[in-house]
This record gives C-alpha cells, sequence and structure tokens, in this order.
C-alpha cells in the first residue's frame, strides 16, 4: 500500500471504531431505558447529556487541532472513547448512566472534529466531497455491524464482552493511526473560528443547518426508541435485536449513496444536494408513525428476532429512505465547510458546524421526551419533519433572494 493508501485506511478503520461504538449504546438504549426505569423527560436527558459533553469541547480542540497536532489529538481522542465504553459495561444506575454517555460524547467530539479535519486535508479540492463520503461509508459500515451485531452479541454475552471488543477496536485504531498517518504541517495560530463563523457561505448555510439540527436529533434518535419500547409508551415493543435490524438498513442505504452522492455534489454542487436531502429526510419523517397502522398486514417469524408484523416492515423501508436523504445531505454538507476551511483552519471550520448543530442536538431530545410524555410518540416525528422542511425553505429562500436560483449549482 502506497503512504496515502496507508493514511486514508488507518483513519477509516478509526471512524468505523468510533461509530461502532455510538451504534451500539444507541441500539442498547431501550434496554438501558427499561432496566433503569427511565421515563419522560429523564430519556431526552439520556440524549442531552452525549450532546452536552460533545458540545463542551468543540471550540478548544477546533483551535488545538488548528494549532498544533491534529495526529497526536485524534490518538488521545480514541482513548478517551475506549475508556467511555468501558465505563457502559458497569452502568447500574441513572447517574452513572449519564457520566458514561458524558465520556462518550467527550471522545465523540475529539475524533469527529480531528477525523475530518485530516480527511479535509488530505483531500484534493476536486475530489473532497466523494473522500469524505467514503469515509462515512465506514461510519455506516460500523451502524450496521453495531446495530445487529452489539444486538445479537448483547443477546447472547450481555455488556462485558461487547464492550470489551470493542475496546480493543478502539485501541487498534489508536496504534494505526499513530504508526501510519503523518503529522500535519500546517498550523494557524490565529483563532479561526471568529473569521469562519461570519463567512458568507457558512452564515447562509447556517439558516439550514440550526433547524435540521432538531429534524435529526429528534427522528434519529427516536427511531430506535419507537420500534423498541413499550406500546404502553407508543413504541412498536420489539426486542433489540429488531430495534438494530431497523437501525442498520438506514445505514446500509446511506453507505451505499454517500460515496457516490458526494462525487456528484463535487460536480454539481454542495447547495443543491443539501437541499433535496434535507426536503426528502422531513417529508420521510413525517410518515414514519403511521408504521404502526401496517402492524397486521404481514406476520412472520425470523429466528432471533421473533414474530415480525407488517410495521417493522415499513419500519425498515422508511428507515431504509432516510439513509438515502441523508446521504444526499451529509458529504456536501462537509466539503462545503472543509472548502471554506482549507487554509484557514479546517478544524476550526468543521467546528463552527458543530457549534450551529449544538443548539438544536441538545435542546430537541428534551423537547421530543416532553411531547412523547404529553402529546404521544408520533409528534417527535412530525415535529422534527416539519423542522427539516422549514431549514430546508429558509435556506432555499436566503440562497436565492441573495445570489439568485444559480447558486444552487454554483455552491
Amino acid at each position: 500500500m502506497t503512504n496515502d493508501e496507508l493514511q486514508f485506511s488507518s483513519l477509516y478503520l478509526a471512524r468505523f471504531a468510533t461509530s461502532f461504538g455510538f451504534m451500539t449504546v444507541l441500539t442498547l438504549l431501550p434496554d438501558y431505558i427499561d432496566a433503569l426505569g427511565a421515563t419522560g423527560v429523564t430519556i431526552g436527558l439520556f440524549i442531552t447529556a452525549l450532546e452536552l459533553a460533545r458540545t463542551v469541547g468543540i471550540i478548544p480542540l477546533g483551535w488545538a487541532g488548528d494549532r498544533y497536532s491534529k495526529r497526536v489529538l485524534f490518538v488521545g481522542a480514541l482513548l478517551v472513547s475506549a475508556l467511555a465504553y468501558l465505563s457502559f459495561a458497569r452502568v447500574t444506575t441513572i447517574p452513572g448512566f449519564l457520566a458514561a454517555r458524558t465520556l462518550q460524547g467527550l471522545g465523540l467530539t475529539g475524533t469527529g472534529l480531528l477525523g475530518l479535519a485530516l480527511i479535509g486535508e488530505l483531500a484534493p479540492n476536486d475530489g473532497r466531497a466523494n473522500l469524505i463520503g467514503k469515509y462515512n461509508a465506514f461510519r455506516m459500515a460500523a451502524g450496521i455491524a453495531g446495530t445487529i451485531g452489539a444486538g445479537i452479541l448483547f443477546s447472547l454475552t450481555g455488556f462485558d464482552v461487547l464492550f470489551g471488543l470493542l475496546t480493543i477496536l478502539l485501541i487498534t485504531a489508536a496504534v494505526s493511526v499513530w504508526l501510519f498517518v503523518n503529522g500535519d504541517e500546517s498550523t494557524i495560530t490565529g483563532f479561526a473560528f471568529a473569521d469562519l463563523a461570519l463567512n458568507r457561505r457558512i452564515l447562509t448555510f447556517t439558516s439550514f443547518r440550526a433547524q435540521y439540527a432538531i429534524a435529526v436529533s429528534l427522528v434519529r434518535k427516536w427511531v430506535p426508541i419507537f420500534v423498541g419500547v413499550s406500546a404502553a409508551q407508543g413504541g412498536l415493543a420489539y426486542g433489540t435485536v429488531v430495534v438494530g435490524a431497523v437501525l442498520s438498513v438506514e445505514k446500509v442505504t446511506n453507505m451505499l449513496c454517500q460515496p457516490l452522492a458526494g462525487e456528484f455534489s463535487d460536480q454539481q454542487g454542495r447547495a443543491l444536494f443539501v437541499s433535496l436531502g434535507g426536503g426528502a429526510y422531513g417529508l420521510i419523517a413525517l410518515a414514519f408513525p403511521f408504521a404502526s397502522r401496517f402492524e397486521g398486514l404481514v406476520t412472520f417469524s425470523v429466528p432471533m428476532a421473533g414474530e415480525i408484523t407488517g410495521a417493522v416492515v415499513v419500519a425498515l423501508l422508511l428507515n431504509g429512505l432516510l439513509g438515502v436523504a441523508d446521504a444526499f445531505r451529509e458529504p456536501a454538507s462537509m466539503a462545503l465547510f472543509a472548502d471554506e476551511g482549507k487554509g484557514e483552519g479546517i478544524t476550526s471550520s468543521f467546528g463552527v458546524r458543530s457549534l450551529v448543530w449544538k443548539p438544536g442536538s441538545i435542546l430537541a431530545p428534551l423537547a421530543g421526551g416532553w411531547l412523547m410524555g404529553q402529546f404521544g410518540i408520533e409528534w417527535v416525528f412530525f415535529v422534527g419533519g416539519l423542522a427539516a422542511l422549514s431549514g430546508v425553505a429558509t435556506f432555499f429562500g436566503i440562497l436565492t433572494w441573495n445570489h439568485g436560483t444559480g447558486a444552487l449549482r454554483q455552491w
């Protein structure tokens, strides 16, 4: 393998490992909810604790990543993540779970920002979205392994073996990055956040991203809850294996589509693909709660999963379509921020991207828990879908008003 291939392969492995951990905990979230007796706003707090921790490190890590070695900081974040997943194996109380989620969030912030910054710097300008799409495809592959694999391993072995294997994978990724990824030579001595926060394109794109964060934070986080929690709480009441299957289908479609969608966005424009993906995501989210109406459409048995009904089939289909929609948006969005940050502070550029996301990702789960408790779980999806559509409409309006309709293809 060439030096570039070793570098990209090491970063892909790290992306796989961190995403495997994230999806493992997400898949097991209904089990933690039932085991710890969480309800209502406490369920939202399980998600918000992660997002608060992910927010804390954005600015210092963004600054440090541009000022010092991204590789060293990235390895450190991988090791923090390994410690977090060891903690999940010993959780017995709600405060213990929240502490583990906090540590997990800190590790995810470091690996997320620094990994994307390294990919963005290594990638050529005319192929950046395509390579980011490939990088994200490994995240999706981990999502498949982390949902189906985690569900099966948890059913067979419990927490200890599952989180032990995950820790080994993260340590292996850290060693690989340390050995094969070159130390970056770029150094930004100023505070790039200030300039990039006022960047014209970034400000325009913020009108979409701030609202879309609400949509994804509600829909993506509540899909496993909807499928897994008891019927008394409005869910479908299926086990971990079914929850994992529903989550994994979104990862499969996203994984398959991201590299190609990224390549097209390199050619046709970032803004066009962001708008198409965001609009489709909102429409599909609005349809998701109606999956329960297809309960009696079909019924059949699957080994380890038990009896499967039409509601599960529809949930699988809709979550797969959500993966396609997000595959259009994500590489184009990331490439836009990398384009603006290259040479100006690429880690800080991704930091600005993360900060714009945080208000929605922190507050939306609490609102989702309240909506679920007061009006029913279906309202979580209705509000999420409308937030996505509102974000697209606002972005399109500002973009065309200030720059004309041609900006959809030029950005």
